[in-house]
């Protein structure tokens, strides 16, 4: 809920290490000349149009050389201005919510820290501002991830997928046993589900169905969305691996869910598309209106089942 003009990248990074001093939980920050040096392009090349600077924050708790950690990957966009495919006025000022899938990251871990539940679990956090400037990503340029993928940038509106494949990317390489990321990633997921459900969707059956049973103890409803190949096919590019977006309208959850498809390596993997429960509306219960949380119980209570 915090106003964007607050709560800049480096400001959540602040938050995280205060928050996390005193516990098991280490973070650890790549910065942007790091961040470069690791190749992720798409966190880099997001971050690139604003004059606060992009940050990746990993969260370790019982993490080791020896454990393949479950990683938890949360999308941390500040605010979403759309960038160069600038959004319309309307409704902008909740961009600063687009940071809800690293709030429910950085709120799962602070549960797991006080149940110490006996789990290796890696938080990765990528943090940007997307906003248009001379230095901003344009429609139509051509960027890497930290795999080497070349995207052909065809919305800078669709910048949160570009985050999420480095950050997907840096959990691969840390040979993590699963993958759950977690983003306001789409309106179509919106248009979907309205206002009662995150959209899930993934390629491995049994994360899915744990946190769709989850919903019993949790009151945070998912709701399974296709992966079917041919989405692939809406993101083929004529210059590049991939396009980081469909030209067209159909499937826009899916087609989201494919690309970051293509940076798990194979790896069990979900994703949840939290957009349709990033506000609630008014109050009502335990749920209070404004930036709802929604994700927190869903992630803790998959790690520590």
């Amino acid at each position: 809920n915090t106003p964007a003009n607050d709560l800049t990248p480096k400001h959540v990074v602040d938050i995280l290490k205060k928050t996390f001093r005193d516990s098991d939980v280490a973070v650890k920050v790549i910065d942007r000349k790091k961040a470069e040096a690791l190749g992720m392009g798409g966190l880099v090349g997001v971050g690139k149009g604003s004059i606060n600077e992009p940050y990746l924050v990993t969260l370790e708790y019982n993490v080791d050389k020896q454990s393949n950690p479950i990683a938890l990957v949360g999308k941390g966009v500040t605010f979403d201005s759309g960038g160069i495919s600038i959004k319309p006025s309307r409704g902008m000022s909740g961009m600063k919510g687009d940071m809800g899938g690293a709030a429910a990251v950085s709120g799962a871990f602070k549960v797991i820290a006080q149940l110490k539940p006996k789990a290796s679990l890696l938080g990765i956090i990528p943090l940007a501002e997307n906003m248009p400037s001379a230095y901003a990503l344009k429609p139509g340029d051509v960027i890497r991830t930290m795999d080497n993928t070349s995207i052909e940038v065809i919305n800078t509106d669709a910048e949160g997928r570009l985050i999420l494949a480095d950050a997907l990317c840096y959990a691969v390489k840390a040979k993590a046993s699963k993958i759950i990321d977690i983003a306001t990633l789409t309106g179509a997921a919106c248009v979907s589900l309205g206002d009662e459900a995150a959209a899930i969707m993934g390629n491995q059956s049994e994360i899915i169905d744990t946190l769709r049973t989850n919903v019993t103890v949790t009151g945070e409803r998912v709701w399974e969305l296709p992966l079917f190949e041919e989405f692939l096919e809406y993101m083929k590019s004529d210059i590049a691996d991939l396009m980081n977006a469909a030209e067209g309208r159909g499937g826009g959850s899916s087609t989201a869910g494919k690309f970051l498809e293509q940076f798990v390596a194979g790896t069990d993997w979900a994703h949840i598309d939290m957009a349709p429960m990033m506000i609630t509306k008014k109050t009502s219960g335990h749920m209070v209106k404004g930036m709802s949380g929604f994700g927190v119980r869903t992630l803790a209570e998959f790690v520590i089942d």
